[in-house]
């Protein structure tokens, strides 16, 4: 082990001085580029003493990868301290290194400045003035402990990261992907019909709408960063049921933001809504289909103001109502209005609502959304027990609504039979199922089978034939 005499050091540093224009004869080595800047990138990286070299004079091939470029642990580099191995002074010198050590912190092989901030999904990390990352402790959405523990665990139903929720706090999934209003009181008291099953009438053990109606069933749509669903089980429960009460001649899927833009008497649009109230507008004043009056999204901005509405319509006599004013959508001129007939909501008993459902069409409920079902990628959804170790922080739940299309059985492992719904969901066609999720049936799981309802798509001889 070969250590400098400290006058030769000097020496070896004065030269370096003199050298830093000198480039002659360093072909072999052309420095890296940017290596240095303000010193070096890791002021405390170890690389000639995990190596254990300090080689004398000139040699090229004493040197190391160094975060994409190369540095050198020979005597050579000092003549110019731009490409030394950030320890070659302190290991192989003995002496401090003649650079400013770097203010600030690393992360994912880069520096950040004191102040400077990454997203570590949901969670802000910052860089404090001692080099020591700080970060939020928020709950996130995408909760991987959480997916790890409903995985492990043996719960029927398998979850994951759902991207579009990546990098959203537990709080905005809450807030903005759900968005609808408990019922009132007198409205949770409504009277239910009874669906009277006749004498000796078995529902079979598996039931899908779309197997019986085909092509009057519609795809889940996505509601984004709107809390809205109260406009989209709603619109999308009415396409449904009109396209079947019509017998297809009329199969419209309807505006989510004809409802949002609206329907404003006590609704909030993008940011929650009463699902008597847009029951009571489909059937007052009605809806254009989705071609005419699209989607406009995006409305994470609680300041912005809500779209104004672009749509109205009039009485035309019989209770029924045309469009006062054309598509929002300039390429759509089919502005026809739909209606339906006043919601009657169904009796908690599951053979009622399954009745129901095959007799005539998917039906809306209300369910109660939990921090584990944003998670939810397959299976049949039961809320697990996976926070409650956790701080109250962690379970949060609020009111979605959602369209039941269909019911069905399956045998678990350990040969129990699991009676399950199918559900559309309106977060799009990539989360859960094809944007369906499978629930426990028969338990008011999520309070699910709590407040279920119908309603007849309001169709007149005329509809059934010029459509």
């Amino acid at each position: 082990m070969w250590r400098c005499p400290p006058g030769l050091l000097l020496l070896l540093l004065l030269a370096g001085q003199g050298a830093l224009g000198d480039r002659r004869g360093r072909w072999r080595r052309e420095l890296a580029p940017g290596l240095h800047l303000r010193g070096i990138r890791d002021a405390g990286g170890r690389y000639c003493q995990e190596q254990d070299m300090c080689c004398r004079g000139r040699a090229d091939d004493c040197a190391l990868p160094y975060l994409g470029a190369t540095c050198y642990c020979d005597l050579f580099c000092n003549r110019t301290v731009s490409d030394c191995c950030p320890d070659f002074w302190d290991f192989c010198l003995g002496v401090p290194p003649p650079f400013p050590p770097i203010q600030g912190c690393m992360h994912g092989g880069r520096i950040y400045p004191v102040f400077g901030t990454y997203w570590d999904n949901c969670n802000r990390c910052t860089c404090q003035e001692k080099g020591q990352w700080e970060c939020d402790q928020e709950p996130c959405l995408v909760d991987l402990d959480m997916i790890n523990a409903i995985n492990r665990g043996n719960y029927g139903w398998q979850a994951g990261n759902h991207s579009a929720f990546w990098g959203m706090t537990l709080d905005e999934g809450i807030r903005y992907r759900l968005g609808t209003t408990r019922p009132s009181s007198s409205v949770m008291n409504m009277n239910e019909i009874y669906m009277v099953l006749d004498p000796g009438q078995v529902l079979p053990t598996a039931f899908e709408a779309s197997e019986k109606w085909p092509n009057l069933i519609h795809e889940p749509l996505d509601q984004g960063n709107c809390a809205g669903s109260w406009a989209f089980s709603t619109a999308a429960v009415a396409s449904d049921r009109v396209s079947i009460h019509s017998l297809g001649h009329m199969t419209p899927v309807l505006s989510p933001q004809n409802l949002l833009s609206c329907d404003t008497h006590h609704q909030q649009g993008c940011r929650g809504g009463r699902l008597d109230g847009a029951w009571w507008f489909l059937r007052r004043r009605g809806v254009v289909s989705d071609n005419c009056y699209p989607f406009s999204g995006h409305e994470r901005d609680e300041a912005g103001p809500a779209p104004p509405c672009m749509m109205h319509s009039r009485a035309m006599g019989r209770g029924k109502r045309q469009a006062t004013a054309r598509c929002p959508n300039s390429h759509v001129h089919a502005n026809d209005i739909y209606q339906v007939t006043p919601a009657y909501r169904l009796g908690s008993n599951e053979q009622e609502i399954m009745k129901e459902l095959m007799e005539n069409g998917p039906v809306q409920a209300l369910m109660e959304v939990h921090e584990d079902f944003f998670l939810y990628q397959g299976g049949i959804y039961s809320h697990t027990p996976v926070s409650l170790s956790r701080p109250e922080r962690y379970r949060r739940h609020g009111t979605h609504s959602v369209k039941i299309t269909g019911w069905g059985e399956e045998t678990q492992p350990d040969g129990k039979t699991l009676k399950y719904w199918t559900v559309a969901n309106s977060w799009g066609p990539s989360w859960g199922e094809r944007g369906h999720f499978r629930i426990v049936r028969g338990a008011n799981e999520c309070d699910i089978e709590s407040f279920v309802l119908g309603v007849w798509g309001r169709v007149g001889m005329e509809d059934m034939g010029h459509h």
